[in-house]
């Protein structure tokens, strides 16, 4: 792919991401897109044959772009850092996710609900959140700054912990998601015993 067809096929989910949170998958029609973009319909065909498979590749990217490892990355913790690390990694994540972001991930998880091929994605990126997890906490335990008990139940915690802040940020709840997410991780710290 040439850099003028790489740069378009950005520019494209770029703008489709925006318009998508702005009004909804339903009422963004592909002239629309082509419109904002100063393009033809056609020339929007070319790169996607079909509005649907636009929402997917879109899907596909911002699925990359929460990927544990973007936030997360174990080989940066140690025993020395792991505390903080573990604060600043998950408040970045935090702040990472814009209005558009929250609005938009509304619209995949209602698609969930019509379409088993979206709510196995967001299945998979959960999933993948509570290994990643895991493997973090139980490098934790190798460097001894963490107890050895209860890690897969702690991993699922905090999964949820992230999955409920996203949840309650996309529906413009207000809480003090950056000291809910301090607690949670100096709770797991200090080893505080889950039942």
């Amino acid at each position: 792919m040439n850099m003028n067809k790489k740069m378009t096929y950005e520019v494209i989910l770029e703008t489709s991401y925006r318009l998508f949170a702005e009004h909804g998958f339903e009422k963004t029609s592909m002239s629309m897109i082509a419109k904002e973009l100063g393009i033809s319909k056609p020339a929007l065909y070319y790169h996607f044959a079909s509005k649907e498979a636009l929402i997917d590749v879109l899907f596909e990217e911002i699925c990359r772009g929460i990927d544990f490892s973007r936030f997360f990355d174990k080989r940066q913790y140690t025993k020395g850092n792991f505390e903080q690390r573990f604060i600043e990694d998950g408040l970045n994540m935090i702040g990472h996710q814009d209005q558009n972001y929250l609005q938009i991930m509304n619209q995949y998880h209602a698609l969930g609900y019509r379409e088993p091929k979206y709510m196995r994605m967001l299945i998979e990126i959960l999933e993948g959140y509570t290994k990643g997890f895991a493997e973090l906490l139980q490098h934790g335990v190798d460097l001894g700054v963490l107890p050895e008990q209860d890690v897969m139940v702690r991993a699922e915690m905090l999964t949820m912990i992230m999955d409920g802040m996203d949840n309650f940020m996309s529906y413009g709840f207000e809480c003090r998601y950056e000291d809910i997410w301090k607690v949670t991780v100096l709770s797991l710290i200090k080893g505080d015993r889950v039942p």
